[in-house]
């Protein structure tokens, strides 16, 4: 049951297949396989045993892969920490997840230095470095591996139900939590997405956004698991990445809506050089109707929409449903389930409006250490997804609005999202966000931030009086219109509106 024999399977019957490529590395499964091996053997020498905890800071490299898998034919727990953690709280994170090893670059080697007294569980040889073999207090990863096996690691009994890993939340809205995923979670990754996206052992999958984001997975385990290729660009960069899907005929890719919207609106894009794709996923965020017909018209029968948390709640959009269920975000997969559950648990009508509550094969087994936190995530057995939404009655899911999101004005529910979706249209609108603001007769009102395609072309004033034309009630008009250069986005790609509330507001007087 171990998650990482997948790569031995594959060495086997498809040693010379490509693998994996990050900029100008490429790999066999076999030679893949042999890396992942050497990795593995050097942090068994070092001491790593069945549980203990592997963290890495890296961004997107070959290494970052390796480590995932030699991890976990180890039986080891990786721990994938975000480049963009501030140092107090990579030192907290570190330290509630156990961790034993921590695997980072030199750019992050001067933090780490600061907080290794604060990190009694790592001991001194177990601080390692991937691009460096030269700076004390440290050890290098190449080196490592240079000195260990390329042969299977063995004498280690791994159960499907052993912790893969701990993936933890982004945090934007107080301490984050450990999610922790199984062999048989991220296994069933595999075999579920696989299917869904119709994807084939002469797949080619590329990902350009951080790895260390739950979302990697969705393209990663499937990739891995039929034996295709997959493409890991160290950032997204539309112009390039538009160039590489057409030099490597690329089938498969998953985009956050941010990144979609920045491809269509690249100098060079060119449906003719994206023919080879079979598939666009988009994930993270809603994408709005405007970009999601716009991209259905250029590259026709090719796009997905996945709804889903890193706990284990999903739906998946297939392409040949979109064309009749375009505003919905999908139907549960085989063996998945969604139901729409009001305050009480009970189940809400067809085309009620509700929490949005399931549970599949891809479930989190818990939050780490935190067994009160799981307790009050659950309801009747499903996880709660802390989203409104609703099922037609097809069941095919819509959703409504992040329940922190949702806006009371004056007694009514405002769903930002519906908002959303009318500027979105405005001519001269890339991106669209709206949330609440204080109000002193209404209590919260609704307030949409833009960024435009042409800085100038249109003002904020034109823009509410937009709006507020179009939408469709009184209790839907926006208080004020605010443009911005760019949205705040957290490293999974998502919008962070309660940082944009804070923007607003930081030069008014009134509180937040």
């Amino acid at each position: 049951m171990n998650l990482a024999s997948m790569f031995a399977r594959h060495a086997r019957y498809r040693p010379d297949h490509p693998a994996v490529v990050f900029e100008d590395q490429r790999r066999t499964y076999r030679e893949y396989n042999e890396h992942i091996n050497r990795a593995a053997n050097g942090m068994r020498r070092l001491g790593i045993q069945k549980g203990d905890k592997v963290a890495t800071v890296l961004p997107n490299c070959m290494e970052l892969l390796e480590i995932f898998w030699a991890a976990g034919k180890l039986g080891a727990v990786v721990v994938p920490m975000s480049t963009l953690l501030l140092e107090g709280a990579l030192k907290t994170l570190l330290n509630d997840s156990d961790t034993g090893m921590l695997i980072t670059n030199k750019s992050f080697s001067g933090i780490i230095d600061g907080i290794k007294g604060d990190l009694p569980k790592i001991v001194a040889d177990r601080y390692l470095l991937t691009d460096a073999d030269d700076v004390p207090g440290f050890q290098s990863y190449h080196a490592m591996k240079a000195e260990s096996s390329g042969e299977e690691p063995t004498g280690i009994d791994i159960a499907g139900d052993d912790p893969f890993n701990i993936m933890y939340s982004s945090g934007t809205t107080g301490m984050p939590k450990g999610i922790v995923h199984t062999h048989t979670i991220r296994m069933a990754y595999g075999w579920s997405f696989a299917s869904a996206y119709r994807m084939t052992p002469e797949s080619t999958t590329m990902h350009s956004g951080a790895i260390v984001f739950n979302g990697a997975f969705v393209d990663l385990m499937p990739t891995v698991y039929v034996g295709a290729t997959y493409i890991l660009l160290p950032q997204f960069d539309p112009v390039e990445y538009i160039e590489t899907i057409h030099r490597e005929k690329v089938t498969h890719v998953i985009l956050v809506p941010a990144q979609i919207i920045a491809m269509m609106a690249a100098p060079n894009f060119d449906p003719a050089k994206l023919e080879s794709l079979e598939m666009i996923l988009t994930l993270g965020a809603p994408l709005h109707m405007e970009h999601k017909e716009a991209l259905a018209d250029a590259l026709p029968g090719r796009f997905y929409e996945l709804y889903g948390l890193t706990e284990g709640v999903i739906t998946v959009l297939d392409k040949t449903d979109y064309p009749r269920k375009k505003k919905s975000v999908g139907c549960p997969l085989p063996f998945f389930e969604i139901k729409i559950l009001d305050e009480h648990g009970a189940e809400k009508a067809t085309g009620d409006v509700g929490e949005i509550c399931g549970r599949s094969p891809l479930l989190t087994t818990g939050y780490f250490k935190r067994p009160d936190l799981t307790e009050a995530a659950m309801v009747n057995g499903l996880m709660r997804s802390g989203d409104m939404g609703y099922v037609d009655e097809d069941g095919y899911l819509y959703l409504v609005d992040r329940k922190k999101d949702l806006i009371i004005s004056g007694g009514v529910n405002v769903y930002p999202r519906d908002i959303e979706e009318i500027a979105a249209q405005h001519p001269n609108v890339r991106e669209a966000a709206v949330f609440g603001v204080p109000h002193d007769k209404w209590g919260e009102t609704p307030l949409a931030a833009v960024v435009l395609i042409e800085p100038g072309s249109v003002t904020e004033d034109e823009l509410k009086d937009w709006i507020n034309a179009r939408v469709g009630a009184k209790f839907q008009r926006v208080s004020g219109v605010s443009i911005m250069d760019d949205f705040p986005r957290n490293v999974a790609g998502k919008t962070l509106k309660r940082e944009m509330r804070a923007e607003y507001w930081k030069d008014k007087d009134t509180q937040i």
